[in-house]
């Protein structure tokens, strides 16, 4: 038995077991799949390699384009698909959000590498 499982996130429960490729909860009976990104995560952060959509790697001041419509908040039509994004600039942002850069019509944004691929 795998000591080391984490807690229910529904309920908090320590007596999570994995059955499969899920974990379960006893308690609650909730079900959810094994972190299996944060090794990945974590396997790029060292090598320091961020990669778009498709897989190239990233570089500072590359241009990308956006690859799939993007909602912004208090914007109401947002980012089109097809939007092109020069200088970009690499830094470790939050929820994923690893693109620094300036988009015309909206100014200074953050963006997901997976939304985006090498111009």
């Amino acid at each position: 038995m795998n000591e080391n499982l984490p807690p229910c996130p529904e309920c908090s429960s320590a007596y999570t077991y994995e059955m499969g490729a899920l974990l379960v909860c006893p308690e609650c009976g909730h079900e959810w799949s094994l972190p299996a990104a944060a090794p990945d995560a974590a396997g790029d952060a060292e090598d320091g390699v961020i990669r778009d959509s498709v897989g190239n790697v990233l570089a500072d001041g590359d241009t990308v384009t956006v690859v799939k419509s993007l909602k912004v908040k208090g914007h109401p039509t947002g980012i089109k698909a097809g939007t092109k994004v020069r200088n970009i600039r690499l830094v470790e942002g939050v929820a994923g959000h690893d693109i620094d850069c300036k988009i015309d019509g909206f100014g200074a944004m953050q963006l997901k590498s997976s939304v985006v691929r090498k111009a």
